[in-house]
């Protein structure tokens, strides 16, 4: 098992890198990735599985005890991400699918990554567990709704077909997750080391599906997608923090909430693409698969010279997203 952590914290620090790597190699060799396109929807499962068995109680103790900063989070994230991506998308004159893929992008909850940037920005750790699984539980109605709502002008939205979806491939692997580690904590225990580096190459094959599945679109559109990638990644870094420093939210606190409206789960957004829409839509989740991993990463490293405010804090910080990791 210790080798196994060792390869997890290896391809979690090199994460982007991996992806950035394989992506390349799926653009000029198209033909040995293309069959992986199938297996999104499955392997976007087992990655959601692998959260439920790290979610507990105390993950949602936010949401009463304190509950300002993660409802000021939670709308920063359902407004401003899809908002700004419809307002990139009406600018920039994006193609339709593509228009509504970044749509999609922005209307996707938090991702799990962002847990793990949020500690080494130390910023608030707890704050931004909550907000990814509170937000991660809202997605079946929000999602649907949102992409209705900014949308619905470049393709047709079949809200309750999404739903289900959504429901399938988020709500009940999360559950049984939750059950295995409720009922079968030794098999939770000697499985959970595993779980990065699982999450790690399923997000790395979706990538790589979607790419070998897109390289005529890639090839043709690619800097369009990835400017609007880069604009939609940025405005939510920034207005996230804004927001949160708005409303005279403490630094740490800023931080999570910044780093959280900013990393989308960019494989829920391939995965409902592939099944919803064309492959072209599943782009711009596809390019934000890399691209947020490295601002978060180069975001996380400024903030993270700053000494945290509490080093208890901290250390709490840090037992929390070594059980989630």
């Amino acid at each position: 098992m210790e080798i196994i952590s060792r390869i997890s914290a290896w391809a979690g620090k090199y994460f982007a890198l991996i992806i950035i790597v394989f992506s390349i190699l799926a653009f000029m060799l198209p033909e040995y990735f293309v069959g992986f396109g199938s297996y999104v929807t499955i392997l976007l499962g087992i990655v959601m599985f692998g959260m439920g068995l790290t979610l507990k109680a105390s993950d949602f103790k936010l949401v009463l005890t304190k509950p300002i900063p993660v409802l000021i989070g939670l709308a920063a994230q359902f407004i401003i991400m899809p908002t700004t991506a419809f307002l990139i998308a009406y600018l920039l004159k994006l193609p339709a699918e593509i228009a509504a893929g970044l749509v999609l992008l922005g209307s996707v909850p938090g991702g799990t990554a962002s847990n793990v940037m949020v500690f080494l920005a130390k910023g608030n750790v707890p704050l931004s567990i909550t907000m990814t699984s509170v937000s991660t539980l809202l997605a079946p109605v929000m999602t649907p709704l949102l992409l209705l709502i900014f949308a619905g002008e470049w393709m047709p939205i079949d809200p309750v077909s999404m739903f289900m979806s959504i429901f399938q491939v988020i709500i009940i692997p999360i559950l049984l997750g939750l059950l295995v580690n409720r009922y079968l904590p030794r098999v939770t225990e000697q499985g959970v080391s595993l779980l990065p580096l699982i999450s790690i190459l399923a997000i790395t094959v979706i990538v790589m599906g979607v790419v070998a599945g897109n390289r005529d679109n890639i090839a043709e559109a690619g800097i369009l997608v990835f400017v609007s990638v880069l604009l939609h990644n940025a405005f939510g870094l920034l207005l996230g923090y804004y927001a949160a420093k708005l409303f005279k939210l403490p630094v740490q606190d800023q931080r999570a909430v910044s780093i959280e409206t900013g990393m989308q789960n960019s494989g829920l957004g391939v995965a409902l693409a592939s099944v919803h829409f064309t492959p072209l839509v599943a782009l711009p989740s596809a390019f934000a698969s890399a691209w947020q991993l490295i601002t978060g990463t180069i975001l996380a490293s400024r903030w993270g010279k700053k000494n945290p405010e509490n080093d208890q804090e901290q250390a709490t910080a840090e037992q929390l997203i070594n059980s989630r990791s």
